[in-house]
């Protein structure tokens, strides 16, 4: 009977630290998930909206002279057109990297409304439509601070997703740690058990 409580014991003690084992384990597997989901979500706020900043940038810098250009009075048709073109060679280099950055519904939107507005300054540089060619710029550019603005919206949705999983990450860590300690805590207390019953302390000499 002895020896079946001491196994009944020891199961127990086993049970309790293989939970406690598993814990650790699927706490250590979702804090990989979520080391993972935080890297993807730094490289996104990186490559999908500072990146794409820097090109809203650019595209803002030559449409601001398209603009500049068509409104001018002392400049020639031939000028005009030239510039123009160029210019718009060089947005058009832009828009093939653009393209490749992950849009949203919303972005992509807004960016086929920004191409639109180019074509259509592309078909009035033909006609030499100054203009028109201004008007359309203006809208391009309305267009690019709404880009602006999704930007900074998506960014911020990505900064405050990182930040979530990097303190659920904080906080299963501190669980790991109590365990452990929990752990270590029953070990230290078997093995003091187990000294106690195999150290035995000699009685002092009898008197008699």
């Amino acid at each position: 009977m002895k020896d079946l409580k001491k196994y009944s014991n020891k199961a127990k003690a086993a049970f309790v630290l293989l939970i406690v084992m598993l814990i650790i384990l699927l706490g250590n597997f979702n804090t990989l998930r979520n080391s993972k989901n935080v890297n993807d979500n730094i490289n996104a706020i990186y490559n999908d909206r500072l990146v794409v900043a820097h090109y809203i940038f650019q595209y803002s810098k030559q449409l601001h002279f398209i603009k500049a250009e068509a409104e001018k009075l002392d400049l020639s048709d031939n000028i005009k057109k030239s510039e123009i073109i160029h210019t718009l060679d060089i947005i058009h280099n832009i828009d093939d990297l653009y393209a490749k950055t992950v849009l949203t519904n919303k972005e992509k939107q807004h960016f086929d409304v920004f191409l639109g507005a180019c074509k259509e300054i592309n078909l009035q540089v033909k006609n030499k439509n100054w203009n028109k060619i201004a008007v359309s710029s203006a809208e391009a550019l309305k267009t690019l601070e709404s880009l602006s603005q999704i930007q900074i919206v998506e960014g911020k949705a990505k900064l405050a997703a990182a930040n979530s999983m990097y303190n659920r990450n904080n906080s299963i860590g501190q669980l790991q740690i109590g365990l452990l300690i929990i752990l270590g805590g029953i070990t230290f207390y078997l093995l003091i058990k187990k000294i106690k019953r195999t150290v035995k302390i000699p009685e002092p000499p009898s008197m008699n």
